[in-house]
C-alpha cells in the first residue's frame, strides 16, 4: 500500500468513489453515473475526491481498484457489435433449446429474452472430440475457409467458439481459432475451453456466447481507462473486481469480461466480510440497497459464499431459471428487490407494485429534476420526510420535493390514494418484497435467516434497512462507516483472487490421479501469471483447492473446500469425508450405500488482504442539530444527527435520523441504536 489508494464503484445509478491514506483517513464522493461514457462519471467522481483531500493524481501510488457494471448494462441493454458463435454441426440451435427447463411449469406461455447470437450467426463445424477427450474427427481446413468468408460477409467483430467436449480437449478448438486469427487478426475471439471448462454444453455455450459477445466493449473500455489514468498522472494501473470478490490485472480482466458480471456487488459483499471479522460476527447478511437494485448475501463462518452458477438477464426477473446461466465463480449473490430508482406503478390487479423497472440516473427520479415523471422509492423516501430534499449529497444536489409529491400524487388518483398514502405503501412493500426475497435466499441454503444480524449500505439501505430487519427477525441491524459507498471500500479490502475451474468427471475411487495432479498444476500455473500481473509476489500467494462431487445418479454437486492440497496424498477418503460432511449439513442426511462422482476441480489463488479502514469518530457527545416531521410518525417530532458528531458509546432512541452527506439512516420507534468502537451504529428492536 502506497500513500494513498483510490477505488471506483460504477453502479447503476450512482458512481461511488473512495481516496484512503496510509494512515486510514478516508475521503468519499458519489457522483450520478454517465451511461453515455461511464469514464466521464469516473473522472468527475476522482476529480472530485481528490480536490477534497488536496492531493495531486501523482500522490496516488498505492492501489487503483474498480468495479464497474460495463459488462451488465451492455448485456441487459444489448448493445454489443456483431457476434457469431461456433459449434459442432448439430448444435446449431443450442441458445434457442437451452436446458428445456421450464422455470415455470404452470405458464403455458412461458418465454425466454432473445439469445445474444442470432441464429443465423451461429456456425456449425463438422468435427468431433469425445468425451475421453479423444479426437476421432479434426476439423476440415476448408470447412474453415468458407466459414471466414461467412464472419467477413456479416461483418462479425467477434466470435466465440464452442466444441462439443473441448473442456476435455481443446485441440479442435484451438486449430479454428488460429485458422480465423490468419485471415481476420482483428476479430476478437473467445475459446470455451478458456472460459468455461467444463461439463454441460447450453451453460458453457451460453458463458462463452455472453463473454464474447462483451469483449469488444470491456477490453477497449480497460484500455481506455488505462491510458486516461495515465494521461491524468496517476501512476499505477488499474485492478479489476470480478464476480468471485478478487483482483486482477485489466489484461486479464479484459479478455474475461464475463467475470465481471457482478463486480460492485461482490465488492460489497466482500466489505460485509470485513466488517463480519472486525466486529468478530461469524453469520451476517449484507443487504446491498442501492439505486438500481438491490441484493443480499450470506456471510457464513466469516466467509462469503461462492457459487459456480448464476444466471444473467432473467426475463422475470425473480425467476430463477429465466435468465442466461454464466458458469464461472461468483458471490453468491441474490437481487432481493427495488433501488431508490425502482418505480412504482399499478399492476394487472389494479394493485400498488414496485419494481422492476427502474429509472435510473438518466432521468432519475421525479425529484432528481431532470425530466422523470414517474414516481420511485427516493421520491417516496423524499415525502415522508426520510430523506432532506435540501441536504442531498450534502446540498450539493438540491431535490425537487413538489415533483416528488406530483408524481405521487397523480399514481394515487388511479388508486384512489393520496400521494402521502403511496408513499406509505411504497416504502411498506419496497420492505415487504426484500425481507419475503432474503428469507427464500437463505431457506434454499438451509440457513435459519432469524436472529442473523444485517449490515446495511449503499445509499438507499440505511433508510430501509431496520423496516426489513424487524421483518428478518435480525438480532440488530448494522450500519458501517461510509454505508453509502461500502461497495466501493470493499475493493480496498479484497486480495488479489482468481478462481479456477475444470471439469474431470470420474467415480471418487477410481481417480486417475496423474490427471488430477496435472489439471490442478495447469490451473496453478494459470491463477500464478494472472495475480502476477496483478502484482502479487508468488510467495504471497496462497492456494484453496476444492471440488465439485455428487452421489452418482444426481444430477446436481455441491461445491465442497477440500481440507488440504490433494496432490500431497492421494488419498480419496480426505475428499469423501469432506464431501459427506457438506451434503449432511445441506440436506440433513447421507445415502452411504452410493458412490461418488466428481465432476469438477476447484482452485482458489489469493494474494494478501489489505489493510482495513479507520474511522475518525468525534469527541463529545453528539447532539441532534434539528428536527424532522417524518409522515410514517406524524405524532413525532424527530431529531437530526450528523454522523460526523457521534462518539463511541453514544446512545440514541427511536425515532432519530442520522444523516451523511450520501445517505441517511432510519431508526425507527422502539428501536434503539448504539455507536461502537468501529464507528458501526448498531440498531436493536427493545
Amino acid at each position: 500500500m502506497g500513500s494513498y489508494s483510490l477505488a471506483v464503484d460504477i453502479g447503476g445509478t450512482f458512481t461511488d468513489v473512495v481516496l484512503k491514506a496510509s494512515d486510514g483517513r478516508l475521503w468519499v464522493d458519489k457522483t450520478l453515473s454517465t451511461h453515455s461514457d461511464l469514464l466521464d462519471g469516473f473522472f468527475r467522481g476522482v476529480h472530485g475526491v481528490l480536490a477534497k483531500a488536496k492531493v495531486q493524481p501523482k500522490a496516488v501510488d498505492g492501489l487503483v481498484v474498480h468495479a464497474t457494471t460495463t459488462v451488465t448494462n451492455a448485456l441487459i441493454e444489448r448493445r454489443g457489435q456483431t457476434t457469431a458463435l461456433i459449434v459442432t454441426e448439430g448444435f446449431k440451435d443450442l441458445l434457442l433449446i437451452r436446458a428445456e427447463h421450464r422455470y415455470d411449469i404452470y405458464d403455458l406461455q412461458l418465454e425466454f429474452a432473445d439469445p445474444l447470437i442470432p441464429n443465423e450467426l451461429v456456425f456449425g463445424l463438422s468435427e468431433r472430440t469425445l468425451a475421453t477427450g479423444k479426437v476421432i474427427k479434426e476439423v476440415d481446413v476448408d470447412e474453415i475457409e468458407t466459414l471466414v468468408d461467412a464472419l467477413r460477409r456479416n461483418n462479425v467483430a467477434s466470435v466465440g467458439i464452442c466444441l462439443l467436449n473441448s473442456y476435455k480437449n481443446p485441440q479442435n478448438e484451438q486449430h479454428v481459432a488460429e485458422r480465423i486469427r490468419q485471415h481476420l487478426p482483428d476479430i476478437y475471439i473467445s475459446l470455451s475451453s478458456d472460459i468455461a471448462p467444463q461439463i454441460r454444453e447450453y451453460p458453457r455455450a451460453s458463458t462463452t456466447a455472453i463473454n464474447a459477445y462483451t469483449v469488444p466493449i470491456a477490453r477497449p473500455y480497460l484500455e481506455n481507462l488505462r491510458g486516461r489514468l495515465e494521461k491524468n498522472g496517476f501512476r499505477n494501473e488499474p485492478l479489476i473486481m470480478l464476480s468471485s470478490g478478487g483482483l486482477i490485472g485489466p489484461e486479464v480482466a479484459g479478455r474475461n469480461p464475463v467475470r465481471m458480471i457482478e463486480s460492485g456487488p461482490a465488492a460489497g459483499a466482500l466489505a460485509a466480510t470485513h466488517f463480519a471479522h472486525q466486529l468478530g460476527i461469524d453469520r451476517l447478511m449484507s443487504f446491498d440497497m442501492g439505486g438500481t437494485t438491490a441484493k443480499a448475501c450470506l456471510i457464513e463462518r466469516g466467509a462469503a459464499l461462492v457459487t459456480g452458477q448464476f444466471e444473467v438477464d432473467r426475463y422475470y426477473r425473480f425467476k430463477e431459471g429465466s435468465g442466461m446461466p454464466v458458469t464461472v465463480p461468483a458471490i453468491d449473490l441474490i437481487e432481493i428487490g427495488a433501488g431508490g430508482g425502482s418505480i412504482a406503478a399499478i399492476d394487472a390487479l389494479e394493485l400498488l407494485k414496485v419494481g422492476p423497472r427502474s429509472a435510473g440516473s438518466e432521468p432519475g427520479p421525479a425529484c432528481y429534476g431532470r425530466g422523470g415523471r414517474e414516481p420511485t422509492v427516493t421520491d417516496a423516501d423524499v415525502v415522508l420526510g426520510l430523506i432532506d430534499a435540501d441536504n442531498f449529497l450534502g446540498g450539493e444536489m438540491k431535490l425537487d420535493k413538489m415533483a416528488a409529491e406530483a408524481a405521487l400524487a397523480s399514481l394515487g388518483q388511479r388508486l384512489g390514494k393520496t400521494g402521502l398514502e403511496v408513499a406509505t405503501g411504497v416504502y411498506r412493500i419496497v420492505a415487504e418484497t426484500m425481507a419475503a426475497a432474503a428469507r427464500m435466499h437463505a431457506v434454499e441454503r438451509g440457513v435459519d435467516h432469524r436472529g442473523i444480524p444485517l449490515l446495511a449500505f449503499g445509499g438507499a439501505g440505511p433508510v430501509h434497512a431496520c423496516q426489513v430487519g424487524a421483518l428478518l427477525h435480525s438480532k440488530a441491524v448494522i450500519f458501517p462507516p461510509q454505508a453509502s459507498v461500502l461497495s466501493a471500500v470493499g475493493t480496498l479490502v479484497s486480495p488479489p483472487r482468481l478462481d479456477m475451474v475444470r471439469s474431470a468427471v470420474s467415480i471418487l475411487s477410481q481417480l486417475d490421479w496423474a490427471d488430477v495432479d496435472h489439471i490442478y498444476e495447469r490451473m496453478i500455473a494459470e491463477t500464478r501469471d494472472a495475480l502476477a500481473a496483478a502484482g502479487c509476489a508468488a510467495d504471497r500467494i496462497v492456494f484453496e483447492f476444492g471440488a465439485d462431487l455428487r452421489y452418482a445418479g444426481q444430477q446436481h454437486e455441491i461445491a465442497v473446500k477440500l481440507p488440504e492440497d490433494p496432490r500431497l496424498h492421494h488419498d480419496s477418503k480426505v475428499i469423501a469425508t469432506a464431501f459427506e460432511s457438506a451434503y449432511r449439513a445441506h440436506y440433513g442426511l447421507n445415502p452411504s450405500h452410493v458412490e461418488i462422482e466428481v465432476v469438477n476441480l476447484r482452485l482458489v489463488a489469493k494474494g494478501p488482504v489489505t489493510e482495513g479502514t479507520t474511522s475518525v469518530i468525534a469527541e463529545g457527545q453528539g447532539t441532534p442539530h434539528g428536527e424532522r416531521r417524518v409522515y410514517l410518525w406524524p405524532d413525532a417530532a424527530v431529531p437530526v444527527y450528523r454522523r460526523t458528531a457521534l462518539k463511541i458509546g453514544q446512545i440514541m432512541q427511536g425515532p432519530a435520523l442520522v444523516e451523511e452527506r450520501e445517505t441517511t439512516i432510519v431508526i425507527p420507534p422502539g428501536w434503539r441504536a448504539t455507536v461502537d468502537r468501529l464507528g458501526c451504529i448498531v440498531a436493536t428492536e427493545i
